[in-house]
């Protein structure tokens, strides 16, 4: 048997910290207590004095582009960067290549993250206008949910199909996740400022494009159609202060069919920064503006968006570097979402409680994860040790990403990840990741 002890750790857990001691045999946390005494012999001993220990994030969103991308990234690279950036469990998305639409090509992604991650994983059945049959096979066991493009965004998954939309809504009892862009609104804004620039829009035009307006538009849908259906809805990165009326703090999350996510780079960045960030920072949705960044922040402390995730996309630096019409959205996030939001903390913009509940606690429930997100007796030990006090710069030497390259490159965040376990396996220490692939499939209590 193998026993890890975790000492005199500031543990953080549903809504509290308090100091303690934690106990690992294999896989499992075993013993949460005030204090727990055992001969050195019997387990190796980490001292966690003066730092956070808290569940394993669990990122609900990311595109780890294996298979059919994996010049950008890969599920070994991208896990591995998850596993250093204190995220244990990861939900990955259907469009990649081919678009996970078949349970077969499903299925193939589930045997690719056996053999490759460094942390849990699970990954979305994909949606189209004609594969209503093909979405109504998946387990609700042991896949987390089904994936709905309301904006064409990355790939060719567009729904437009109201019809094939209000039966998708109306026939599976899973978890529906979308993505919420107004198609219309977006390309007669492009031919506007295509009218007015031709080929040479600028960066700074983004969020104008993909504008609040397209948001709305979309997601108030979504939201109408949930209600109207009786769906169990799970609205992704939700970017906009308008969206924010179409979501209620007045109910404990359990009981919500309706709930809302807040991506990272929403929280951190705005449009301001696309003068020096350029394409580096542009994201489907996009960033918004600071006005719209404040009404994130207050809907996310107050209840009414329920979790972050990150949207981890990778793209080359050289396809970033193209001109705006021809440059991808997305960004590398998993590595440093988790000591993004201590910043945030540092800042007085939201508690350590407050993070856990966002990345831990809620993703868990909100997917009926079994047996993960909180530091529990009998839980899977997922954990993460923060070091609030122990500061280190963002470079290209530190960088994971296959794509090498962060968005943060050059940030100095003041608080550090030094440990993180998966399924009871020290993988990550101070900067070093072991060749461990830990991962194991997530199943869901439903």
């Amino acid at each position: 048997m193998k026993r890890i002890l975790i000492k005199n750790a500031k543990i953080v857990n549903e809504g509290s910290i308090f100091d303690g001691d934690v106990l690992i045999e294999n896989d499992l946390i075993v013993e949460v207590a005030d204090s727990i005494s055992l001969k050195t012999s019997d387990c190796i001993v980490i001292d966690a004095e003066g730092s956070y220990l808290m569940p394993g994030a669990i990122d609900d969103q990311v595109h780890f582009r294996e298979p059919g991308l994996t010049h950008k990234g890969d599920i070994e690279s991208e896990s591995r960067a998850a596993a250093a950036g204190g995220i244990t469990s990861f939900i990955e998305q259907p469009n990649t290549v081919p678009n996970a639409v078949t349970q077969e090509i499903l299925e193939d992604k589930y045997q690719i993250a056996a053999q490759k991650s460094f942390v849990n994983y699970s990954f979305m059945m994909g949606a189209t206008n004609d594969n209503l049959e093909e979405v109504l096979k998946t387990n609700p066991k042991n896949v987390a949910g089904i994936k709905i493009f309301l904006g064409s965004s990355t790939g060719n998954m567009l729904v437009d199909n109201e019809a094939t939309l209000e039966r998708i809504f109306s026939s599976t009892p899973m978890l529906i996740a979308v993505h919420c862009e107004d198609e219309t609104t977006i390309q007669n804004n492009l031919a506007e400022f295509k009218e007015k620039y031709g080929e040479d829009i600028p960066v700074t035009a983004h969020n104008l494009i993909r504008s609040a307006e397209a948001c709305y538009l979309s997601s108030s849908k979504a939201v109408a159609l949930a209600k109207k259906t009786g769906a169990r809805l799970h609205i992704f990165h939700l970017s906009t202060a308008k969206e924010m009326e179409l979501f209620t703090n007045k109910i404990p999350l359990e009981e919500k069919k309706i709930t809302a996510e807040v991506c990272v780079h929403h929280l951190w960045f705005t449009d301001e920064d696309y003068k020096t960030k350029g394409n580096f920072i542009k994201w489907n949705p996009a960033v918004k503006t600071e006005s719209d960044r404040k009404a994130l922040w207050e809907a996310l402390n107050d209840g009414r968006i329920d979790v972050i995730a990150t949207d981890h996309a990778p793209h080359t630096k050289e396809e970033k570097q193209q001109s705006y019409l021809k440059a991808p959205s997305g960004g590398p996030l998993v590595q440093h979402a988790v000591v993004a939001m201590f910043e945030a903390h540092h800042q007085g913009k939201i508690s350590v409680e407050k993070i856990v509940e966002k990345m831990c606690h809620n993703p868990a429930k909100l997917f009926k994860i079994e047996k993960r997100g909180f530091v529990k007796e009998g839980y899977f030990a997922d954990l993460v040790i923060v070091n609030p006090s122990l500061p280190w710069s963002v470079n290209s030497d530190n960088i994971l990403y296959k794509c090498g390259w962060s968005p943060f490159e050059g940030t100095t965040f003041k608080s550090r990840i030094t440990h993180t376990f998966v399924n009871g396996e020290l993988i990550y220490n101070n900067f070093k990741v072991k060749d461990i692939r830990a991962g194991k499939r997530l199943l869901f209590d439903r």
